[in-house]
């Protein structure tokens, strides 16, 4: 199968794109988020692949009018998703389909102004993170909210958790996260903890860069990777120490997202600022990543680097921030500040 991209044009920016999860793996719908609109929307698409037609447009189900720029959006379930916005409020939404087969979208949830600057004004929620049924969110305010989707309430917040703007968060464990700031900070928070301190601080790197994305190993969360504004990976293991073990000098300018594949963890995904889409692949000549072995674990070595990764570009560099990906299976969508947004088929992830 040869690899192709399909790019449509939406007519607005699109801030996040996210594949509504399927039962049987192989998803045709996804949503994306706008950002930068007098009205903001979260649209539900989707698209029929046709053999007699190579061209593949999605077409949207669903329009759901979003207060504030889309700031992230994630899938519990197929039925389930959560929004962030730029005002500082995080909902929880539903779809659905009525008995006249119309798919509907509906606020299950909702936690209105979060994130507030001192003055009261709203604050932009610039992250989330999602364990289960908890979900824990950072702003600009620097505050961390815990809360859970079966409470309206706040379970807890950490009011001050950091002096300036709170960039992104993953969960590592289901009482622990980890954030990273603007002055590229990275700390570990322990939920259970009475005090609201982190357990554990450390640096991005030796400069003031600014952290811009997190993730995790989807089978060993002690496999950190973070991208920053000046588009490099930075990779920790946190069973070793807080020292980064490998850095990797990656795009020309800020990393909007990265994410290792769910189904092939030992192969990363990641786009920037600078428009460009990268697949990032573990030597196929040698074995399937140990990711336990520190030695032989390209992902921790600065050793041989380009012995050890391919790197390929998914379609040639755009103009604009390429500001969200997201994976299924062997299939790449990718958003884009021209205003499109781009599908990528039989991406060889089968190694």
């Amino acid at each position: 199968m040869t690899q192709n991209v399909h790019g449509t044009f939406i007519s607005e920016k699109t801030n996040k794109i996210r594949w509504r999860p399927d039962p049987f793996g192989y998803s045709n719908s996804f949503i994306t988020g706008s950002w930068d609109n007098d009205q903001n929307n979260i649209k539900l698409w989707n698209f029929e692949e046709n053999e007699d037609d190579p061209d593949i447009y999605p077409f949207v189900i669903k329009n759901y009018p979003f207060e504030g720029d889309v700031t992230e959006a994630k899938f519990a379930n197929p039925d389930y998703f959560v929004a962030s916005s730029s005002l500082g409020s995080l909902y929880c939404l539903k779809v659905s389909s009525e008995i006249t087969g119309e798919t509907i979208i509906t606020e299950e949830r909702s936690w209105n102004k979060l994130h507030r600057s001192k003055n009261g004004d709203a604050s932009s929620c610039t992250s989330f993170g999602m364990y289960e049924s908890d979900i824990v969110t950072v702003g600009e305010d620097g505050n961390i909210n815990l809360l859970t989707a079966q409470r309206k309430d706040i379970v807890r917040t950490i009011d001050e958790a950091d002096s300036c703007s709170l960039n992104c968060v993953i969960f590592l464990k289901f009482n622990e996260i980890l954030t990273g700031n603007l002055r590229g900070q990275m700390k570990i928070w322990d939920l259970r903890s009475n005090e609201n301190k982190p357990t554990t601080t450390f640096m991005l790197s030796g400069d003031q860069i600014a952290a811009t994305s997190l993730t995790f190993h989807p089978t060993q969360r002690h496999m950190i990777v973070a991208g920053d504004e000046e588009g490099s990976l930075t990779v920790w293991d946190l069973r070793q120490n807080i020292f980064p073990v490998n850095l990797l000098s990656a795009h020309s300018d800020s990393v909007s997202e990265i994410h290792f594949h769910p189904d092939h963890p030992d192969q990363l995904f990641s786009c920037s600022s600078s428009g460009e889409l990268w697949h990032w692949i573990t030597n196929r000549s040698g074995t399937l990543l140990n990711i336990e072995n520190v030695e032989t674990n390209p992902w921790f070595s600065t050793d041989s680097i380009k012995n050890k990764f391919e790197v390929f570009m998914l379609m040639p560099k755009l103009h604009k921030p390429i500001n969200s990906l997201d994976l299924n299976r062997n299939r790449v969508l990718c958003s884009c500040d021209n205003e499109a947004i781009y599908l990528i088929n039989n991406v060889n992830v089968y190694n």
